[in-house]
């Protein structure tokens, strides 16, 4: 039993990466189950086993993307954690391509007919997480609302990110979230927190600890 469960998730898993691949060369439209079938390498029988529907598959894979970013740290750590978390965000965008299928799925989603806002709910809460650290560091300005840049920043990323997908293939995405801190850290940030911010999309500070 144990056996037979462990190779369904197994199925389940190659479903759902074969599907990313898809998803992220065409699209939700231009996605066909019958491709994702063959770059699967299993049936149409097992897709809809797991899944009920193309449009099933498609927000599973919305909300996968998180189990393909093993570089998230594991506790809030404030602004400097913040920014360097957007950057690996964005490289992860450039490489990965489950948590890149995804993003693009939600982004298209009304494609699909869905309305899967939970996703960006949880980024939201990952953000506004962040910020009430840095509000106990006095990092914050008085009057900042970590709700309210929480949401803002998860919609600046959000079009950035489109905007430089047709650009450049999201090869500039680093530098366009480089440039969205600069105009928001004025509206958030503390003088002295803000000078001794980095701005580096190269930064590896050590998430795992």
């Amino acid at each position: 039993m144990v056996g037979r469960q462990q190779r369904a998730v197994r199925t389940r898993e190659l479903i759902l990466e074969a599907a990313a691949e898809v998803f992220d060369e065409s699209g939700f439209a231009g996605g066909s189950i019958t491709r994702i079938t063959e770059r699967a390498a299993t049936t149409q029988g097992a897709i809809y086993f797991h899944f009920k529907s193309k449009e099933g598959l498609a927000r599973a894979v919305i909300m996968y993307q998180a189990a393909h970013l093993e570089g998230l740290p594991r506790k809030p750590g404030g602004l400097q954690q913040l920014i360097d978390l957007t950057f690996y965000l964005a490289h992860e965008l450039q490489r990965n391509v489950v948590f890149r299928a995804g993003v693009r799925l939600a982004v298209e989603q009304g494609e699909a007919g869905l309305s899967e806002y939970s996703i960006y709910q949880e980024w939201i809460e990952r953000f506004r997480a962040e910020l009430t650290v840095a509000r106990a560091a006095g990092e914050l300005l008085p009057d900042a609302e970590e709700d309210v840049f929480a949401a803002v920043l998860v919609a600046g990323f959000t079009g950035s990110q489109v905007m430089s997908q047709i650009a450049s293939g999201r090869a500039d995405l680093p530098e366009r979230i480089a440039s969205l801190w600069r105009c928001l850290l004025p509206g958030i940030a503390m003088p002295g927190a803000r000078d001794a911010l980095v701005l580096d999309a190269e930064r590896h500070p050590g998430w795992s600890c």
